[in-house]
């Protein structure tokens, strides 16, 4: 398993730092397409080894350089309000090849449209939750079963159908990592509402929403494009290409036993660096040298302590949970670093979010979404730190925080000129919140600290080893920051009853 250990990592590496030194590169620049080379090539070079399924890299490489043509052919650049969507238009294709190949699986996603149709009550006290921030700050779009989620919904009803359990568990992760269109519950009903829409009408739109996109996904996803006035390329025309792309590779995996779980979710999550990540948005975020920084800094910390702990690995599992806890770490470490911590955070952005509600009845379904991300993200790493500072106390002892048995490697913060030098960057005798400010930029989008194309690429291998099991949803408790610190909300989830 070494092998396959130490291709993870340089794999999941590479992909990371494509990304962060060609956002360091053109920062402040003008976006192109073909900014995103260095990452398609590092997806090029993914393989399987040993008992590694060739279909399922083939799914994920496939559909990299698909994106990466068909967004070359169609457009130059995408602006900024279009870029967060580019991958959501894999899934609703892959969904369509299946119904395709498999006329039971079309069944089952038939007899879940009509399940939708008589969950009228269930969808409707859904969306009155997340219309007036019964949960608080949640992901409606979350790749697990956390309250407020589409999949939460999702899954409690598929619960009640008598179809088979790989057809529900494919259904749930096509609205999980799957990413079938861009469409979160709730959107519908609370601009149906804001309106002047009586309840139940906005409920019976809301369910025609979510059974429209089940049905008809790629021309839902266009819709939805059309109503947000996306412009950038022809989405309709990228979907029919992108599909007929994907064909073999969706039809190999089939043959090869993948799971139809791991079919619909492979092919989306790692497209999302070309013309997001690597986006202009990105470009324009990053032109502040401190963001800049603290994306350097953690992708370093990240790098040095999965390298200095390949031959500790048992199991595929560790070098991803170390991966994402490493990045918590060093991402809390540099917050306490102005003497924030990750409560106090979750604190602020929880009453934040409450505010919001009332200002923006309409918000969009996902406004929240990466605030939730991040907070998770601290409050993960700052228990491992309070257990390190515990475990040190008052000794001159270097602060090893450990995740999983392993060291993290913090080095890289103290080495990193510009998060050492924060008096450079606002007057110098007051610059007590220069990191601070910049990890509250970093709130709204962590993508690359959390890292998303290290979580794309090692799900992709780790799959690859288990392509019978479903991938995703994330069957486990999300540890919730909001739920833990500040919400009673842990009832309303889903993760123990995942169909």
């Amino acid at each position: 398993m070494k092998e396959v250990f130490e291709k993870m990592v340089e794999e999941a590496m590479a992909a990371q730092w494509a990304d962060v030194k060609t956002v360091k590169e053109k920062r402040g620049g003008e976006f192109v397409i073909d900014d995103v080379k260095a990452y398609v090539e590092a997806a090029n070079k993914m393989k399987a080894v040993g008992n590694q399924s060739k279909a399922v890299f083939r799914l994920h490489v496939d559909s990299v350089n698909a994106h990466f043509e068909i967004l070359k052919s169609l457009t130059k650049t995408v602006r900024p309000e279009d870029d967060p969507f580019v991958e959501h238009y894999q899934t609703p294709a892959i969904l369509e090849i299946l119904y395709d190949e498999d006329e039971s699986f079309r069944k089952s996603m038939e007899a879940f449209i009509e399940a939708i149709g008589k969950s009228e009550a269930l969808i409707g006290l859904e969306c009155v939750r997340r219309y007036g921030g019964f949960y608080g700050p949640t992901c409606v779009v979350d790749f697990a079963l956390v309250p407020g989620s589409t999949s939460n919904v999702v899954n409690r009803i598929l619960k009640t159908l008598d179809i088979p359990e790989h057809h529900k568990q494919a259904i749930l992760a096509a609205k999980s990592w799957g990413m079938n269109t861009s469409y979160g519950i709730g959107e519908v009903f609370a601009n149906e509402i804001e309106k002047g829409a009586t309840l139940n009408e906005a409920v019976k739109k809301e369910v025609e929403m979510l059974q429209f996109i089940y049905d008809q996904p790629t021309e839902g996803q266009a819709k939805l494009m059309d109503e947000l006035g996306h412009t950038s390329f022809d989405v309709r025309e990228y979907m029919s290409r992108y599909r007929k792309r994907m064909e073999g590779a969706v039809k190999e995996a089939i043959d090869d036993g993948v799971h139809y779980g791991n079919i619909v979710t492979v092919p989306a999550y790692c497209v999302g660096d070309i013309a997001h990540h690597i986006a202009q948005s990105t470009f324009n975020m990053c032109k502040d040298d401190v963001i800049m920084a603290v994306i350097e800094a953690v992708t370093e910390v990240m790098d040095s302590t999965l390298r200095n702990a390949i031959d500790g690995f048992k199991n595929e599992y560790q070098p991803l949970s170390l991966a994402t806890g490493a990045s918590a770490v060093a991402t809390e470490y540099i917050l306490e670093l102005d003497g924030f911590t990750a409560p106090m955070i979750v604190d602020l952005l929880t009453k934040r979010f409450h505010n919001y509600v009332q200002l923006y009845p309409t918000r969009g379904g996902a406004a929240e979404l990466h605030n939730h991300d991040f907070m998770d993200m601290i409050y993960r790493g700052w228990k491992y730190l309070d257990k390190a500072r515990r475990n040190k106390n008052g000794s001159a002892d270097k602060l090893v925080p450990k995740v999983g048995g392993f060291d993290v490697d913090l080095s890289p913060i103290h080495e990193n000129e510009v998060l050492m030098n924060p008096q450079r960057y606002a007057y110098p005798g007051c610059a007590i919140s220069v990191r601070f400010s910049a990890l509250m930029r970093l709130a709204d989008y962590p993508c690359l600290l959390t890292s998303e194309p290290v979580t794309a690429t090692m799900v992709t291998n780790v799959i690859a080893l288990h392509k019978e099991t479903p991938g995703a949803p994330a069957r486990v408790c999300k540890d919730c920051a909001t739920a833990a610190l500040i919400d009673v909300r842990h009832d309303y989830c889903q993760w123990k009853e995942a169909v």
